[in-house]
């Protein structure tokens, strides 16, 4: 080659893109953290702390508005949370998933005025705090029946299981306190709940986390009461009442298993569809046995939901909220469950470490 061909070359390689190495594929880290709402004792956030579950719910500052309630109550609750190197995600309402006669507030869900104006008012003040004192969230229930079990059965190891067997649940009174709710009336009291409370949420930008209805019940209700809360089509058309960014679920897939004939097939497509409509504000990760009206509640790895994938799907829809721990079994000589709950940590926040290290 003379001088001058080799000048051209040389020009013309210069003009050619520089061919880099392969790069590797850039692991999409998974914004989920474990979490919990096992409790906000000196004692138990240490052992959260230790646990490196560093998100929590507390527990119920106080089932009225008093000074737990205050904008100096909660920045205390905060503080002192904190204090451990633990983030306090949320704070449960006096909206619990008790039983109607134990409930905090119950004429909310009996749709009685003007008593239930006053309790609105209540969770309305409750909601404007929280914000104020730079807590994100809260979490609530829209119930009147509570949760529903016949009992518990034997499982893995002998662990009693809490279950439900809608063939053997007792119906006894025929009425609760409620008397008669039919789904209109339900959705009544549901849609005048939301539509004065989550305008405030939105003002004050607090997410509202509503747990489905444990278990679902057929049509017709159970005790007459009609459970609109315990279908995915209903909650598909709870999280329409109210269009908003802070209107969404305490996503529990225990409780959303327990509405499907075939779980271990169905849930993640609803995983996707609330996911992705970035209404899934919190995650009880509990997994059941069996499906609609007959189930047992199990360890994490002991039932019919797969939970990897199902935390594999949380990742893909973007949640970067709290996965954690919700109804564990019964097992002889384990006091509290404490056994069982530090099993759950572990699996979860292992869970968490596996889809992170997965491209």
């Amino acid at each position: 080659m003379n001088r001058r061909d080799f000048v051209q070359a040389a020009a013309g390689s210069a003009l050619m893109p520089a061919i880099s190495a392969p790069q590797k594929p850039t692991r999409q880290r998974a914004l989920m953290k474990a979490g919990t709402q096992h409790g906000s004792t000196d004692e138990i956030l240490r052992v959260l702390a230790a646990f490196g579950v560093n998100h929590i719910c507390s527990t119920l500052p106080s089932r009225r508005l008093d000074s737990n309630w205050s904008i100096e109550g909660l920045l205390g609750l905060r503080e002192r949370v904190e204090s451990f190197g633990i983030r306090l995600e949320m704070v449960p309402l006096p909206m619990s998933s008790s039983y109607i006669s134990r409930a905090e507030n119950p004429n909310i869900m009996l749709g009685k005025s003007p008593e239930r104006d006053r309790e609105i008012d209540a969770i309305c003040e409750m909601i404007r705090n929280v914000s104020k004192a730079g807590i994100p969230a809260v979490k609530y229930n829209l119930t009147i029946l509570g949760v529903v079990r016949t009992g518990r059965t034997l499982g893995r190891g002998g662990a009693g299981y809490s279950t439900f067997i809608y063939d053997k649940a007792k119906q006894d009174p025929p009425l609760t306190e409620a008397g008669r709710v039919t789904e209109q009336m339900m959705w009544d009291r549901i849609t005048y709940f939301l539509k004065r409370v989550i305008p405030v949420a939105e003002e004050y930008k607090v997410k509202m986390a509503c747990h489905p209805h444990d278990p679902g019940m057929p049509r017709g209700g159970f005790r007459r009461i009609e459970r609109v809360l315990g279908t995915v089509e209903g909650l598909k058309r709870f999280i329409e009442i109210t269009p908003s960014r802070y209107h969404g679920l305490n996503f529990c897939l225990g409780t959303i298993a327990e509405m499907l004939e075939k779980p271990g097939e169905q849930i993640y497509d609803v995983i996707r569809y609330f996911g992705l409509r970035k209404k899934i504000f919190n995650v009880h990760f509990r997994n059941i046995k069996g499906g609609f009206l007959n189930f047992q509640e199990t360890l994490p790895d002991n039932g019919d939901v797969d939970m990897i994938h199902a935390i594999r799907v949380l990742k893909e829809v973007g949640y970067d909220g709290m996965i954690m721990p919700d109804h564990v079994p019964q097992i002889q000589g384990d006091e509290g469950g404490r056994q069982a709950f530090a099993y759950c940590f572990g699996y979860i926040q292992a869970l968490i470490q596996l889809v992170n290290n997965e491209g």
